[in-house]
């Protein structure tokens, strides 16, 4: 038994249209929409359990029976192909949505690799940030107030289900948090003094990027050990945040295992 979403009066297609569209809304509630399988089916590997299923009317049915199957006694709902659309993040929706609630990953353990962000706006770079993160076995991502929400559709096809399993301290203060952990903070920077591959990431560290355009502010700056710099030999002015981010990360899991 399932219900039948025709109209855009229903207040459960009103509820969604606002947590689909609402960073506020998303964060009051700690819940959100998952488009497509691959991330219904991250979020059930990492242990979560959705709210509610939703469909659309021409959802591919052997796609429906594989999460339905997993997802028994959890709430199903048919939407017309058009409400549907409204509710997808994407232009080309996959036909499966599932509304659930944030997961909280438990604290990783073992030598911390911390990835501080400042005021990234760009959904899909977040996302791509956290799930460089997650791959080379980030032990937590601080996100400053003024970073696109980690929880947003969008973030989370970025993401791929990194948000499901790195642990999270969304909308935090960087100073303090910097003041307060005093690890070795390494702020990757065009024209830092150090390269990248010459600071030592064996041992407890983090990895500070900044903003897409304005960079990093000088007030987390000065509090930074170091400003590292990528070589770039090519005729380019700079990486994208989220390449320069992977490139840190994976040197630290070089170093790590070498």
């Amino acid at each position: 038994m399932q219900d039948a979403i025709t109209s855009r009066d229903n207040p459960s297609f009103k509820r969604l249209k606002k947590l689909a569209e609402s960073s506020r809304e998303r964060r009051e509630t700690r819940t959100t929409l998952l488009d497509g399988e691959h991330l219904v089916e991250a979020y059930l590997d990492a242990g979560g359990r959705p709210l509610t299923l939703l469909h659309g009317a021409s959802c591919a049915q052997e796609v429906l029976r594989k999460l339905s199957a997993r997802c028994e006694g959890v709430k199903t709902a048919v939407l017309s192909d058009n409400l549907f659309a409204e509710l997808s993040p994407v232009d080309n929706p996959t036909g499966m949505l599932a509304e659930v609630a944030w997961l909280n990953p438990a604290p990783c353990s073992g030598t911390p690799l911390v990835l501080l962000l400042e005021d990234i706006q760009d959904p899909g770079n977040l996302g791509s940030l956290l799930r460089s993160a997650a791959a080379a076995g980030a032990t937590l991502a601080v996100l400053s107030k003024g970073c696109h929400d980690a929880w947003s559709p969008k973030a989370l096809r970025g993401g791929q289900g990194a948000q499901f399993v790195l642990p999270m301290l969304l909308r935090a203060d960087l100073t303090h948090w910097m003041q307060s952990e005093k690890l070795p903070v390494w702020a990757l920077a065009l024209g830092g003094e150090q390269t990248l591959f010459d600071v030592d990431l064996v041992g407890p560290a983090a990895i500070l990027v900044g903003n897409e355009g304005a960079g990093l502010s000088e007030e987390v700056l000065q509090l930074a050990t170091a400003r590292v710099h990528i070589p770039m030999p090519g005729k380019v002015e700079s990486l994208n945040a989220a390449a320069a981010a992977a490139i840190a990360l994976f040197e630290a899991v070089r170093q790590r295992s070498s």
